[in-house]
């Protein structure tokens, strides 16, 4: 299995997106689009808010990932034992 590196890119319309950084023309995998407010309200650090956002995501992600498979492994273990 190939390891893909991800980037996060502001593109020109001021979106920032998180895609895979072999193929750029694939969907991204994220979107994140601000407001013109929002953007003023940031003052041009748009870009380091969207980093936070991707990465409480990928975190937040990781975390119920971990929770199912706790989970599963409960299951699985209750699945397999009988009772006599």
């Amino acid at each position: 299995m190939s390891t893909s590196f991800l980037e996060i890119v502001e593109l020109d319309d001021g979106e920032v997106v998180l895609q895979h950084s072999d193929d750029s023309e694939a969907e991204p995998l994220v979107r994140i689009q601000f407001s013109e407010e929002s953007r003023l309200y940031m003052m041009d650090n748009g870009l380091e808010v969207a980093k936070a956002m991707i990465q409480a995501g990928i975190q937040a992600a990781a975390a119920i990932a971990e929770q199912g498979e706790a989970e599963m492994a409960v299951a699985n273990e209750e699945a397999v034992r009988t009772l006599h």
